[in-house]
This record gives structure tokens, sequence and C-alpha cells, in this order.
């Protein structure tokens, strides 16, 4: 069985992200991101943050997880949960917005994580209201 056989819960997976923060590379602002997307089998996939020396080259966490996803094989995301090393709720930056977009279900959820536990849940649709996506191209 590989790991993209394993689901995991929402709180376990909630509970486990502040550990991976510390596998963020935030060298330059020193600000943490660590995202789970699960996918629309519920299959957990994670990512954080890396910066770059050549600041917009950075990539955030949320994308590092959507790529973990495509790479597993999933298409379609449920939820994505995000916690950072502050104190903020942490919200999806407008790029990563669109990049979410283009795999959300119609019942997609943003799950802010603080402390281990889930603070604040969004539709994601409400974040990128009449957005461009596939759904224009068909």
């Amino acid at each position: 069985m590989s790991a993209r056989e394993i689901p995991i819960s929402e709180d376990d997976l909630a509970a486990s992200l502040p550990a991976l923060l510390g596998k963020a590379y935030a060298r330059y602002s020193n600000f943490t991101v660590a995202a789970a997307v699960i996918d629309a089998d519920g299959i957990a996939h994670l990512g954080v943050n890396v910066e770059n020396a050549a600041y917009p080259s950075g990539t955030c966490a949320e994308q590092v997880a959507i790529g973990a996803m495509v790479t597993a094989g999933g298409r379609g995301i449920a939820t994505v949960l995000i916690a950072s090393g502050s104190n903020a709720v942490v919200q999806p930056c407008g790029a990563c917005r669109q990049r979410i977009a283009e795999f959300a279900t119609e019942s997609c959820e943003i799950v802010s994580v603080q402390d281990g536990r889930t603070t604040r849940r969004t539709p994601f649709w409400s974040l990128l209201p009449d957005s461009f996506g596939p759904r224009d191209l068909d």
C-alpha cells in the first residue's frame, strides 16, 4: 500500500501541520507555512513554502501540496488546510487562489489551522468569486 492510499482525518491532519512547519524553507521572511490538500478521494497531500533569494521565485505551500496531489494522480480538491508559524489566520494568496480554482470542487473549503486546531472554515468560492477557470474553456 502506498502513501497515496492512506486517508487521514481532517483533525489528525490539522494536528500534524505544526510539525510540518519546521520543514519549510523561509530563510528570508521567516514566515513559515504548511499546507495540506485533501483531494476528492480523501487523500492528503502535503506542502511547505520554499523561498528563494530571487524573491518572486519562491513557492507557496499550497502550490507544493497541489503539485504533490497532481503527481499522485489527484485532480480534485475538496479541502485545503493552511497553518503558519505566526499567530495569524492565514488564507491563500491571490496566485494560490487561482491555482486552487483549477482543481477545486464546488464544495471546496479553506481551513485555517492554528496550534494544530481548526480556527476558521471558509467556502473556497467565496474567496474567488467570478473567477476564470477550466469551466470557462469548456
